[in-house]
Formats: structure tokens, sequence, C-alpha cells
């Protein structure tokens, strides 16, 4: 049966030019969503929505780094004008980086990756809030499973998706009464080359192929996933069996966890 919460529903989503952003703004065409599409590269960003069109949906592409107040403010705003309304806000945009903190020339990247990683959620929740009042709305934030373990490297990946579970699981207790739904969502390891995009430490795209995203789950079947848990409005949604556990464990074992993650963490390059 098709999910019908998103029809004429209007929903922004970030990083949408590829990986799980693209299978978000594809399922969500096809099932009557009115899409805005945001990302830096152009010309995959419209393609996208050429795509979303073709599938029956509506969609509007705006090129934009979210990393940039001033860009999110005026990718909500553009929304708001084509259709009247935010329903709903997922926020997917993210990058990763590969060298060890230690071995950072300076914080360019750090701080490259954070602004992403964080404020590029930050930003298009406070522009879109507003409106998401208004529509008793939804709002999807993209962590990992790294919101819930340290990593080996002390990068700003880890640290933005660790600084997201305590905004958004904040700002869900300040929602509370408003009818505005806030739904974390960590995602198992995705077949999306985001490792390959990563920024090595002069900020240039690493261009590895990740051992994890050999088998992983599809970017499709992940969109799925995280549009049934916000049609839901759940809390939290796609934590592995192995997480759940290993949240526990980090609590009796902090050691032992430490070590696995060690083991488990790839080269750099």
């Amino acid at each position: 049966m098709v999910n019908r919460t998103f029809r004429e529903n209007v929903v922004i989503v970030t990083g949408a030019s590829a990986g799980i952003g693209r299978a978000l703004a594809l399922e969500l065409a096809g099932q009557g969503a009115m899409l805005t599409l945001a990302a830096r590269r152009t010309e995959l960003l419209e393609e996208v929505a050429g795509e979303s069109r073709n599938r029956g949906g509506e969609a509007l592409a705006i090129p934009t780094d979210v990393s940039s107040r001033e860009q999110c403010r005026r990718l909500v705003e553009q929304t708001v004008e084509r259709y009247g309304r935010v329903d709903t806000l997922i926020n997917n945009a993210g990058i990763n980086m590969t060298t060890r903190f230690t071995d950072l020339p300076d914080l360019g990247v750090f701080e490259r990756v954070m602004a992403v990683d964080f404020y590029g959620q930050v930003y298009p929740t406070h522009a879109a809030l507003p409106y998401l009042r208004a529509s008793r709305g939804r709002i999807v934030s993209l962590g990992s499973l790294k919101s819930f373990f340290a990593n080996a490297r002390a990068d700003a990946y880890t640290a933005g998706k660790h600084a997201l579970v305590g905004f958004f699981g904040s700002l869900r207790i300040e929602l509370a009464g408003t009818g505005v739904t806030v739904t974390l969502v960590y995602p198992p390891w995705v077949a999306t080359e985001l490792r390959t995009r990563a920024l090595d430490r002069d900020g240039r795209p690493w261009g590895g192929v990740s051992r994890h995203e050999e088998g992983a789950m599809s970017p499709e079947t992940c969109a799925r996933l995280i549009l049934e848990a916000a049609a839901a409005r759940k809390r939290e949604a796609l934590i592995p069996t192995r997480a759940k556990f290993g949240r526990w464990l980090a609590l009796v074992a902090p050691g032992m966890v430490d070590r696995t993650v060690a083991k488990e963490t790839e080269p750099e390059s």
C-alpha cells in the first residue's frame, strides 16, 4: 500500500543531489510530494528534480550550501514563495573527513565539515521553524552510527553527529505541544560513496572506496525506512541491533568498545 502521508506535502530535502537524498526525493515524488531539493552540485540537482517530476511529484531545485545561514534562509523563503508553506524538513546533507585530528595542518577542514554536518542542519531548521509550527510539521535529522560511539579519529564528522543528537533531542522537548515532531535517524552503512567524497587533510576528496559499503544497505531501502519513520512521527529510527547492544556495552565495558572501534576504523588515505 502506498503511504499517502506525503501526498501534496511540502518537503525540503537537503543533500538531494546523490545518495540517500536523491533516493528520498524520488521516493517522495512517487508519493506525490511537493519538493524543494537543495544541494551544492547544480547539474546533479537539476537531474534529480527532473526525475522527480517524471515520477509525478512537483520539484523545485535550489542550489544551496547548507553551511551558509543566508543560503538556508533563501532556501526556505523560495519554498514558501513557490508552495505557500513548509510541511516537512529533511536534514540530510553531510560530508566526511579522513584525517586524524593530530595530523591536520590547521583547522580549516575540521571547521568545514562541522559547518556542514552540524550547522548545516541547524540553519535550515531555524529558518523553517515558523512555517513548520504553522503546519504542525515534521523535522527529520540524519545522524549516523557515530552519533552513539566515539571514533578512532577525533574527526568533525563524529563530533557533528554527536552534536545533532543533543540539539535535536533538546529541540524535541522545546517543541512539545506545538504539533511539530522531530525524528532522529541513525542509518547503518549505506552505499552512498560518502567516504569516497570525504575530505583529506588538505580539503581534497579522498577518492578511496570504503570496505564497509560492500553489501551495505541501498540508498533506496534507507529512504523508504526514513520516510516510514517520519510518517509515523517516530522519535528515532534505523538503529541496528548491534548499535543498541553497543550503547549498552559502552556503559559496562567502555574499554572493550574503544578497542573494537579502533580495529574497525579504516586506515587513512
